[in-house]
């Protein structure tokens, strides 16, 4: 197990495992983990953009997305590749890149384990599976062989939470996880 110094850094953390989101957006009914990710997310609805690039008024929702942004202003390029030396802007397109290097594929098929560069090409490949799926999502195209499948799936689109903690009332897309939060009680 891992540890935390904080009673409230361990109760986000349980929440990866229990799927528990207990910050709901009254807007849209998207909900959180963290209060601070829902006050993020609620500034997609109003538009607000608190932070202000100093270098040219550009404006943003996160300080996160100001500072990568100053780095086009700047030209700094602080994750560096131990193989080539190459540097890049973002952290994210430095380990995108060392896949070059390793051969890795980070898209892996759940059907038949094979992994690939990008999840485009995943996609495609998962259409080799999906021929005798007839349940198939209309929002992302994926294809199940058995209804109650395809439901399930289903919610991870709409949002729903069917699995309600009689203790509680916080409730889960899944009946797993709200066995999982049931533990806690």
């Amino acid at each position: 197990g891992k540890s935390f110094r904080h009673r409230s850094s361990l109760t986000v953390h349980q929440r990866l495992h229990t799927g528990e989101r207990p910050y709901e957006c009254g807007e849209c009914g998207q909900s959180f983990r963290q209060s601070s990710e829902l006050i993020i997310h609620q500034r997609s609805h109003t538009g607000e953009r608190p932070y202000e690039c100093p270098e040219c008024g550009k404006r943003f929702q996160t300080s996160s997305h100001l500072l990568l942004h100053q780095r086009t202003h700047t030209g700094e390029r602080p994750f560096r590749c131990p193989d080539c030396r190459k540097s890049f802007n973002r952290n994210s397109h430095l380990v995108r890149h060392r896949r070059i290097h390793t051969g890795e594929g980070p898209y892996e098929c759940p059907e038949c384990g094979k992994r690939f560069q990008t999840s485009s090409s995943l996609l495609k490949h998962q259409q080799l599976h999906t021929e005798d799926r007839p349940f198939r999502c209309p929002e992302c195209g994926k294809g199940f062989k058995r209804s109650p499948h395809f439901i399930r799936h289903r919610l991870t689109h709409t949002g729903e939470r069917p699995y309600g903690c009689p203790e509680c009332g916080k409730s889960f897309s899944q009946r797993y996880n709200l066995i999982c939060h049931q533990k806690i009680h």
